[in-house]
């Protein structure tokens, strides 16, 4: 009896060992799963150009000819200090952003007038002061911040006035200095990130054409 006993005691251990064998199994099994859904979710939402505008919008005033030519050699080279931070290397990060000080410079403020002066000359200001700030650091993520409020400023400046037919991609990174997300300029759709590198090459999208 005793004996008897014994071996159920033993049946009940081991299929209550197999019942939580196979629920901790169960689980690693679910948040496996439920990791992959996520990073595939992910990886969709940051897909390369998901949501480009198919058409590149108007600029909001009609201004010289020469001034969209001048703001599209700014771009030039705005986009040449882009692919520098693509490339992670805060020397010629500087050697850009003094090139793209340099262009900003030939815009000649005197061929707009009215609101569009006075918009032109409210983006100047901290175009310029984010310039300065990058050529001033040596810190690659100090002057990317910069770079941030830089691309903030020259996107309000291209979408007032345009780069004469030059078309402009608007793109943007969610994750972006810790979450908080931030934008860049392309002379193209494709995404290589220039808050990341080869890091995080591809993240991002683009959010708006501009021409």
């Amino acid at each position: 009896m005793k004996i008897r006993s014994m071996f159920y005691s033993l049946l009940l251990s081991a299929a209550a060992f197999t019942f939580l064998a196979n629920c901790s199994g169960n689980k690693k099994e679910d948040d496996h799963a439920g990791h992959e859904e996520q990073t595939a979710k992910d990886t969709a939402e940051h897909a390369s150009g998901s949501t480009a505008a198919a058409e590149a919008s108007e600029p909001q005033f009609q201004v010289d000819a020469s001034f969209q030519n001048q703001l599209a050699s700014v771009f030039t080279s705005y986009v040449e200090l882009k692919d520098a931070f693509v490339a992670s290397d805060a020397s010629k990060v500087k050697d850009e952003a003094k090139q793209t000080d340099e262009a900003l410079a030939k815009v000649d403020m005197k061929l707009v007038s009215g609101a569009a002066h006075n918009d032109w000359m409210n983006y100047l200001s901290p175009i310029q002061s984010s310039l300065k700030e990058i050529q001033a650091s040596t810190d690659i993520e100090a002057q990317r911040k910069a770079f941030s409020n830089l691309s903030d400023n020259l996107y309000k400046s291209v979408k007032a006035f345009g780069l004469g037919g030059k078309e402009a991609f608007y793109e943007f990174c969610p994750m972006a200095f810790n979450n908080e997300g931030a934008y860049w300029l392309s002379d193209q759709a494709q995404i290589k990130n220039p808050y990341f590198g080869d890091k995080m090459l591809t993240c991002g999208s683009v959010k708006e054409k501009l021409k």
